[in-house]
């Protein structure tokens, strides 16, 4: 533990340095605009968004295609899905889907829907290009645990779940995609997974998408059943989250205005973020609008709102605070019609744990079969390897059948 805090200790020194000299050019930049900048278009035309998207069904396959192997899955076929899917406004869209299919797999052996972590605002973030990228800084860290699922013959399905523009923090988009990535996947017919038993997981970012979409199920896809959703280290209330950032600085404010900034794609009439920034606060912006984890946290590491903003007429905005309820889901009428296990750490630095401790008490009051796991961690990224032993054999008991368990 001591080595582990020691090396945090040194990464966040170096990500706050490296920020500090990448801060200290942007401040010289020329003036930006105002309006939301959006992700460079992927120059991939597979990646497209077709004409006729409001001709389809929500989870109808666009496209698909067959990948190159990939050595850290070894015998397993990557098949990527382009499909229709809805974004944040009720407009269609299409987004993207990445199944893998092991060796071991049967016809309707079991399917896992697994939201990776993506704290990227840019194309190369995105899973189905992070599985096929050199960058060492990218690599699916999940990998041991994804092959773990893969040797048991189950296919895993790792949706794209931040939609074409890479729309960073709006969780109930995600949700969707997730279920609409889920519907593509078993209308697929090679992929023989049609009538599989159905699961899905993700830890942070990932358990965003992945709990949006076990509440969403009952009203946006009645259609699907699902055995259980795992979630663990969600961040359940965006409201919560900017007041206890509040206007100081923070070593990981990135990720905050890496919200920002994604949420202004998802809804630009609603939250013009880019209208309240400065000069300094543009040239940042601008700096990460294609960034990936890395470049984010350090164009962000030490800085504040404050430093960035010309106004602060929007903090109090009924429409800004509406976008942020919206994708809160605490404050979130529906409940899952399915099990769920969640886990986080009690002293989670990152996110609002009360908000996590009211939703699920909300979850057990409606009748949610959900079983709560408080690991030992202190903090988000250590909880999310505490919890993934015990996430994994709960959803392998929901895909074998067993009755889901309840700590309510």
């Amino acid at each position: 533990m001591v080595e582990v805090r020691m090396r945090s200790g040194w990464l966040l020194h170096k990500v706050m340095l490296v920020g500090a000299v990448l801060v200290s050019v942007i401040i010289a930049a020329p003036a930006a605009t105002a309006e939301p900048i959006y992700p460079r278009p992927d120059p991939d035309p597979f990646y497209a968004q077709p004409a006729d998207l409001a001709r389809h069904d929500p989870g109808d396959v666009l496209d698909s295609r067959i990948m190159p192997p990939l050595p850290f899955f070894p015998d397993t076929t990557v098949t990527v899905i382009k499909f229709r899917s809805t974004n944040s406004r009720g407009a269609p869209i299409a987004a993207i889907t990445t199944v893998l299919t092991p060796r071991e797999h049967r016809p309707d052996g079991p399917l896992l829907s697994y939201q990776h972590i993506i704290n990227g605002l840019g194309s190369q973030c995105a899973v189905s290009k992070v599985l096929y990228t050199s960058d060492p800084n990218l690599f699916v860290k999940e990998s041991v645990a994804l092959n773990v699922a893969l040797r048991r013959g189950w296919s895993v399905a790792l949706p794209d779940h931040l939609g074409p523009n890479f729309a960073y923090g709006a969780a109930k988009l995600g949700g969707q995609i997730t279920l609409d990535g889920i519907r593509a996947a078993q209308r697929l017919p090679q992929l023989a997974v049609a009538n599989s038993p159905v699961a899905m997981a993700g830890y942070s970012g990932g358990g965003m998408a992945t709990a949006w979409a076990a509440a969403l199920a009952p009203s946006y896809a009645p259609d699907l059943r699902i055995a259980g959703a795992a979630t663990g280290g969600v961040p359940m209330n965006m409201l919560k989250m900017v007041n206890s950032l509040g206007w100081q600085p923070h070593p990981a404010f990135g990720l905050a205005m890496a919200a920002a900034i994604g949420l202004e794609r998802e809804y630009p009439d609603r939250l013009p973020i880019s209208t309240q920034m400065n000069r300094q606060g543009l040239a940042a912006r601008d700096a990460m609008a294609n960034g990936c984890t890395n470049e984010i946290m350090a164009v962000g590491a030490g800085h504040s709102a404050r430093e960035f903003a010309a106004s602060t007429s929007m903090i109090d905005d009924p429409g800004v605070q509406d976008v942020l309820r919206e994708n809160s889901l605490e404050l979130f009428d529906g409940v899952p019609n399915m099990p769920v296990f969640e886990w986080h750490s009690p002293s989670d630095p990152l996110i609002p744990v009360d908000a996590i401790v009211n939703t699920d008490r909300r979850y057990c009051a409606a009748g949610v079969r959900l079983q709560m796991d408080v690991n030992a961690s202190p903090e988000h990224l250590s909880a999310a390897v505490f919890g993934v032993p015990s996430a994994l054999a709960w959803v392998d008991a929901r895909l074998r059948g067993e009755p889901a368990p309840s700590n309510c």
